[in-house]
């Protein structure tokens, strides 16, 4: 599903991400672990193409077959939409809408077609049991039910993959082993590809493969 050969990442001359190198089967569920600086984010950005990697004629980047080196901004922008769902550690629900307006917003910016968006929030509201929260904003949601509501505009476009910045670093032990649960079922009942960060250790070891990343490079 996903070949990464060769990538190189650096800021101002310091190497972030060394010569790695990865692949990504439909249906993996990855986490990634590993100290603060490793480059796990950065890593996970590139992934997701929101962050740019250094140009080398031997790094490679397919998703689905396709070269996301050859995009340009704006066709990034439409794959992005289309093929990846993005869940980080603060919510970040845009508190003017209601939990219903911010899950259904990646669809309207996609312009997806209307009845399907909202048959699929129907879907998602009850495995994620938000239903009863979809006309209330953020403000007046709990944490859990934040980040589940951010999980259902993550998948509300059926993206092949799915990509996670600490999504239970901002909880109590409660909403996280929630959380836990919740990323197993997206991955077994839907199928969906997902690669998680996390420094939470029972986390990770719910995923089907564990990678530690380790001043850039790939560590045992």
């Amino acid at each position: 599903m996903i070949e990464i050969k060769n990538l190189n990442k650096s800021y101002n001359n310091q190497i972030v991400l060394n010569n790695l190198s990865l692949v990504i089967n439909k249906g993996d569920f990855i986490s990634i672990v590993g100290p603060s600086g490793a480059g796990k984010t950065t890593l996970l950005n590139i992934l997701g193409t929101i962050d740019s990697f250094d140009k080398n004629e031997k790094t490679s980047l397919l998703f689905e077959k396709t070269d996301l080196t050859k995009l340009n901004d704006k066709e990034l922008s439409s794959f992005r939409n289309k093929k990846i769902g993005f869940i980080f550690q603060f919510h970040q629900l845009l508190p003017e809408l209601t939990a219903k307006e911010n899950i259904l917003l990646p669809s309207m910016i996609g312009k997806f077609d209307y009845s399907k968006s909202h048959d699929n929030l129907n879907k998602l509201s009850s495995i994620l049991d938000i239903n009863k929260v979809l006309d209330k904003k953020p403000e007046f949601l709990s944490g859990g039910e934040k980040q589940r509501v951010a999980v259902a505009r993550a998948l509300i476009n059926n993206p092949s993959l799915l990509l996670a910045d600490e999504p239970t670093g901002n909880l109590d032990s409660d909403n996280a082993k929630k959380i836990q649960e919740l990323f197993k079922k997206i991955n077994k009942e839907l199928g969906v590809t997902i690669v998680l960060v996390t420094h939470n250790e029972k986390f990770s070891k719910i995923a089907r493969k564990c990678l530690v990343l380790k001043d850039g490079k790939w560590s045992k």
